[in-house]
């Protein structure tokens, strides 16, 4: 299948790649979320005390859970119909099936303001800056993006430190995934300029390491948007 843009197959290879990714989460056989990724980014949205969080690209639902079994009102939005069935089924949340492009045309469409946003590994694309500025019409002033990418140390290893595309072929993700996904790579200074250009402000940037090596394993960033 041909694509218009490498974005439309990222969307194709979550289709894809659902059962997979679904079997990979229940059964917890990705070791970076085990040992650091997962709690790293729980524990930056719950210090904030939020009341109501989006959780944008929420896959098949286990932050929107995990956030809501500790207090917070939680919707989570992802593209893929596949995941977002297998959320509802499992509960926990709620969930609705909304593409980063209907986002971008209506961002009222995400419903009321939340006072947290959170994107957790889920900005794989080049053009993630009209969603960024989609994503501050759905967030109260003094709100919270809570941003967690693949640390570009750890993912650049001996390849040329710029931007530009890669593959994901989750093979240290278990399972039988079907179809590779193209991802965009971003240097950690990329990373700021996107979200300054944007209209975020960074506020703290954090580098959850693997406990015995020290490698980082992801990058964090906490931004808020400050007033128009």
């Amino acid at each position: 299948m041909k694509f218009d843009r490498p974005e439309q197959q990222i969307q194709q290879s979550w289709e894809a790649n659902a059962d997979a990714w679904i079997q990979a989460i229940q059964y917890n056989t990705i070791e970076s979320r085990r040992i650091a990724t997962d709690d790293a980014i729980l524990q930056a949205v719950l210090r904030y005390k939020p009341r109501r969080v989006l959780d944008v690209g929420c896959g098949e639902g286990w932050l929107t859970r995990a956030l809501a079994k500790r207090g917070v009102e939680v919707v989570g939005v992802d593209g893929c119909a596949a995941l977002v069935d297998r959320a509802c089924e499992k509960g926990g949340g709620c969930f609705r099936a909304i593409g980063y492009d209907e986002i971008i045309a209506d961002p009222a469409i995400l419903g009321q303001p939340y006072d947290g946003i959170v994107c957790n590994f889920s900005l794989l694309g080049e053009e993630i800056g009209d969603l960024l500025r989609s994503l501050r019409k759905a967030i109260v002033s003094d709100g919270q993006l809570s941003i967690q990418t693949v640390h570009p140390f750890t993912a650049c290893q001996e390849q040329p430190y710029v931007d530009g595309w890669k593959t994901e072929t989750f093979d240290n993700c278990g399972g039988a995934f079907r179809e590779p996904m193209p991802w965009y790579f971003r240097t950690v200074s990329s990373w700021f300029q996107q979200v300054s250009e944007s209209g975020w402000r960074v506020c703290e940037f954090e580098e959850p390491t693997h406990p015995q090596t020290k490698i980082p394993l992801s990058l964090l960033l906490i931004c808020q948007s400050p007033g128009d």
